[in-house]
């Protein structure tokens, strides 16, 4: 499993990195077709409620699967950009099946 990690305006995190390779290695074990991931983490100034962003691109055979969310912290785009990604995945996995 490669996983890139990438800060943009935002200072580098080892416990981000950790809590997010944690979450993934639970999506690359449930989807073995998955080659590798990009994470980015940015962070807007213009948006006082949220502006946290995570924006997470998986590498599998096919078009590439692109998420993002933008949250009040980290973890919790961490953890919805996942869950957007889980659903892709399953359509995903649903046509592999079929051929």
């Amino acid at each position: 499993m490669a996983v890139n990690f990438q800060y943009v305006d935002v200072d580098v995190s080892e416990t981000l990195s950790a809590f997010t390779e944690e979450k993934l290695k639970k999506i690359f074990n449930k989807f073995e077709f998955i080659i590798g991931a990009t994470v980015y983490f940015k962070k807007e100034d213009h948006n006082h409620d949220s502006g946290k962003i995570c924006n997470i691109e998986l590498s599998l055979p096919g078009p590439r699967i692109f998420a993002t969310s933008n949250e009040r912290n980290y973890e919790v785009a961490v953890r919805e950009t996942i869950s957007d990604l889980e659903r892709q995945l399953k359509k995903r996995k649903e046509v592999y099946k079929t051929h």
